[in-house]
């Protein structure tokens, strides 16, 4: 059976403590090291301790009953945790399947799209992810595509981010698929994804979406960003054990992405066949209903209103300091923010000012590179948070700013 004892006993009380807002309660949910103050959530998402019971029930088993159960019932298992995410992300069974990261879900994406001839461009921007800029990058050998690479505003608004799309788009026309990064893990812009992408489809153009840091992060679901083609972390913002992400066609777009060239026993009609991951970490993916059922707990809404409240702490604490430059606008943003001190946009400099938070003030973040702008310094803020963790954060900032 699906699913850890301990959830059923827990959810309530988590519920409970998130209705009346008791977030202190669900922080200690998580075992979170006491030798930092930890701000760098980011990297993956921490499993609170019913999840991480559960998992550990799902090792016990898979690593007892090994092929006696992989054999006659785990798929069975997994194909209802398939199920399961596909009814949590609002879309069909048919149209998800489970992967071990985002990395893997988007590289079948890039590189099995079907949709390119010799001669069209591709577009991304410097906010995307190293692995997939690399991939697009990779297009310009494999499809004989133009590769178009733009830079995001900074300071960056609403419109100013569709005005980007659509002015590159309308200055190449032969544009014909189009990455985009719903949350940028560089500075945590949250990119006006449906936006973007209705003014792609007008044109001809497919977008596909890296949604690594937005699933869990924000309130939505999949059919809400207008994208035929996502991939997606299960183990970043749901709190799923390492190992865990999912991939997402639309239906009737399904022939657009090659079948994966390793898979010859899936049916065409399974998108599970676009993505050949051979033998994962089968606890982690029975998993992953707990995950959810901690989630749920806390409800959507909630857990998207927290994560802001946190950034916004900081955040809104030194905003009155004329040398820090906050990187994600308000109204733009989850969690994830990143800072730099004006003018200091060097590799070195920030790997310097996140060394200074660490060995000074012991709070952990990790300084991030490759913006057009420059690099930076990112905090992520998650549920196992404390306002407490963000004051000290910003009376560091202030320090470091003011002296």
């Amino acid at each position: 059976m699906l699913g850890a004892a301990a959830l059923p006993f827990a959810a309530p009380a988590i519920a409970a403590a998130a209705k009346a807002d008791d977030w202190e309660r669900i922080a200690r949910e998580y075992d979170v090291t006491h030798e930092v103050i930890q701000l760098e959530h980011g990297n993956w998402g921490m499993m609170a301790r019913p999840v991480a019971e559960a998992y550990r029930a799902h090792v016990a088993r898979v690593n007892r009953d090994t092929s006696y159960y992989a054999r006659r019932t785990m798929v069975a298992d997994l194909e209802a945790v398939r199920a399961r995410l596909a009814q949590w992300m609002g879309v069909s069974f048919e149209e998800i399947a489970l992967t071990r990261n985002a990395t893997e879900a988007m590289k079948a994406l890039i590189l099995q799209y079907n949709g390119l001839k010799p001669g069209d461009a591709v577009l991304y921007a410097d906010l995307d992810y190293y692995s997939m800029q690399a991939c697009m990058d990779s297009l310009a050998h494999t499809r004989g595509v133009r590769i178009i690479k733009i830079a995001l505003p900074e300071p960056a608004t609403r419109q100013s981010l569709i005005n980007a799309y659509a002015d590159a788009f309308a200055a190449n026309p032969t544009v014909r698929m189009a990455l985009l990064t719903h949350i940028s893990h560089r500075t945590g812009l949250v990119l006006p994804v449906a936006d973007i992408a209705m003014l792609a489809r007008a044109r001809g153009i497919d977008v596909i979406v890296d949604a690594a840091h937005s699933v869990g992060q924000l309130d939505f679901k999949l059919p809400d960003i207008r994208s035929d083609f996502i991939g997606m972390n299960v183990h970043k913002w749901l709190g799923a054990p390492l190992g865990v992400g999912a991939i997402y066609v639309r239906r009737d777009r399904q022939g657009s992405i090659d079948i994966d060239p390793a898979e010859n026993v899936l049916p065409p009609s399974d998108i599970a066949s676009r993505v050949h991951v051979g033998t994962p970490d089968f606890a982690a993916h029975l998993t992953v209903p707990d995950a959810l059922a901690f989630q749920d707990a806390i409800g959507a809404p909630r857990r998207a209103a927290r994560l802001r409240a946190l950034r916004d702490r900081w955040v809104h604490a030194v905003s009155d300091l004329p040398n820090i430059q906050i990187l994600a606008p308000d109204g733009l943003h989850g969690a994830i923010t990143s800072f730099r001190i004006r003018g200091r946009t060097s590799k070195e400099e920030n790997v310097a000012l996140a060394k200074t938070l660490l060995d000074k003030y012991r709070i952990f973040t990790v300084y991030r590179d490759d913006l057009a702008s420059g690099c930076c310094v990112r905090v992520t803020p998650a549920l196992a948070s404390r306002m407490s963790d963000l004051d000290a954060l910003a009376a560091a900032i202030r320090s470091i700013a003011t002296s």
